[in-house]
């Protein structure tokens, strides 16, 4: 598969899963207090991830995720050339969804609940820096350390692979949304900060950073602890 299909094929789901996992939280909250919007929205980022596994996953391995990529890196999946390009495809198409819901929701008068077009945030932790990446870490390093499972060629999970993943992130948003609104991912927390920014709300993009370093953390550990699991299991 040629680099530019990998690299569209990274752009496309990106976007979508800011679209429809962003979108959903703009349109229904993420209240725990109400938790049919807060369990809506970690189905919707967990479903989408099953949808586009499914549907570029032969094309990309539907990373859509500047931290899976890395994790990858790290365990030795993929050269540095292809994770840069995934990592400026994946960004792009953040930031081309969030633009996407700036339309819609801007042009049709709705409500965005979130108050940052889906950005994420520290409320959830009082404004603790530290736990905020704290809990990124832990919540992308258990993300990603599926992924790495249910991806080696020994794990022989066949056809569930992308069902496996989706429940995962879907797991992890059910703990995380009322924490940080989960992140676990640089480029979905890049992009709608970026058109929050835009649209005079200049909170998200002071604290993205937190959302960056947070799930790269995680996915290094990740890639740690799988490589001397697997080391292990060679060795067994």
């Amino acid at each position: 598969m040629s680099s530019f299909k990998k690299f569209i094929a990274e752009f496309i789901g990106t976007a979508v899963l800011v679209i429809l996992g962003c979108g959903t939280a703009m349109l229904v909250g993420c209240d725990a207090a109400q938790g049919g919007g807060y369990i809506l929205t970690a189905l919707a980022f967990g479903l989408v991830i099953v949808a586009m596994a499914y549907s570029i996953g032969n094309i990309s391995g539907c990373h859509i995720n500047p931290a899976v990529s890395f994790g990858v890196l790290c365990s030795g999946g993929m050269g540095f050339g292809q994770f840069l390009s995934y990592i400026i495809a994946q960004c792009l198409g953040a930031l081309a969804g969030a633009g996407v819901l700036a339309a819609i929701f801007n042009l049709g008068g709705v409500e965005d609940k979130t108050g940052g077009f889906g950005s994420n945030g520290l409320a959830g932790v009082n404004g603790s820096i530290w736990a905020g990446l704290l809990v990124e870490a832990v919540l992308t390093c258990v993300f990603v350390l599926a992924i790495l499972g249910v991806t080696s060629k020994k794990a022989g999970h066949g056809s569930f692979g992308g069902l496996v993943i989706g429940l995962t992130l879907t797991l992890v948003h059910i703990l995380g949304i009322g924490l940080t609104g989960t992140s676990v991912n640089p480029a979905r927390s890049i992009g709608p900060a970026l058109v929050a920014m835009f649209n005079g709300n200049s909170g998200p993009i002071s604290i993205v950073w937190v959302f960056i370093a947070g799930p790269l953390v995680g996915a290094l550990v990740a890639a740690v602890i799988y490589k001397f699991l697997e080391s292990g299991k060679k060795e067994a």
